[in-house]
């Protein structure tokens, strides 16, 4: 097993797209800071200017923190399509290059040779997201300096320095769950569509259909808290005033077995299936 994941690290190493999808997401952060720099305090200033008058900031309100808030709202749709067609790969191109069955001609299991493949891409998107997170924090705080972060989920929250990148830290923690969530959706979407085209217009799909679902209310806290699109969401309850760690908690737990339940289906899926 040890030999397999170990190749299946090489493999996403050699490939071309796995080091564009990382520069491309250090070329969206970019942009990003960019835009905020041009115009992010003339849009701030005019949607807070009456809170101005009331509360008392430290520092600049456009600093790193709230840029770096903003590169997770900008993010967590672009990451998750990035991510899905790098991991989506890994299995598609074994099935077109021919690969595939010379490799299950060897002494291992489909079962083996699968959870290789999603380990290694689970592994792959918790780095991802920690470098966006070091790369986020760093590059923000470099060029807007610290200072109090102010939100607005439901309504406007303040949060001082300390505060705020304990809470940006533990957004990112969540994310990273939702991420592999996603990774492992598209692993298992490969192994049933087997051709990449196809598998990243799916994935795709999915994607987007799971951004649109999230503020679909089902009426009832039960039902709500196992319709998945609204667990992806789970990184934004760090940022309410008072944390609710149960609830978040669960909803992680949640998110996890539906993570689980997608890998089951590739793992059934693929030992089923004959390998031409």
């Amino acid at each position: 097993m040890t030999s397999l994941i170990n190749i299946e690290i090489f493999k996403l190493l050699k490939q071309k797209r796995t080091y564009l999808a990382i520069v491309a997401i250090f070329v969206f952060e970019l942009v990003v800071l960019w835009v905020a720099h041009d115009q992010g305090k003339a849009i701030l200033d005019t949607l807070l200017d009456r809170l101005k008058d009331t509360f008392y900031f430290s520092g600049e309100l456009l600093n790193g923190n709230l840029i770096t808030y903003l590169l997770l709202n900008s993010l967590w749709f672009h990451l998750p399509l990035i991510l899905m067609i790098i991991v989506s790969g890994m299995m598609c191109s074994e099935y077109e290059d021919g690969t595939l069955r010379a490799v299950l001609l060897q002494p291992i299991s489909r079962w083996q040779f699968l959870m290789s493949k999603y380990l290694v891409a689970s592994l792959f998107t918790i780095i991802v997201v920690l470098f966006l997170g070091v790369t986020a924090i760093g590059f923000s705080h470099l060029l807007f300096g610290g200072g109090d972060l102010v939100v607005y989920f439901e309504r406007f929250t303040f949060f001082d320095q300390t505060e705020a990148l304990r809470r940006l830290g533990l957004a990112f923690v969540a994310g990273s769950v939702t991420m592999v969530f996603y990774t492992v959706v598209s692993m298992t979407l490969a192994v049933l569509f087997k051709q990449t085209i196809k598998t990243w217009i799916v994935a795709a799909v999915f994607l987007v259909c799971s951004n649109l679902l999230v503020q679909v209310d089902l009426g009832s806290e039960w039902l709500n808290l196992w319709f998945f699109p609204k667990l992806t969401n789970t990184w934004q309850e760090f940022f309410v005033t008072d944390i609710d760690w149960s609830l978040i908690g669960v909803r992680l737990m949640v998110l996890t077995v539906y993570t689980l339940l997608a890998a089951s289906v590739g793992f059934w899926i693929f030992n089923r299936r004959e390998i031409g």
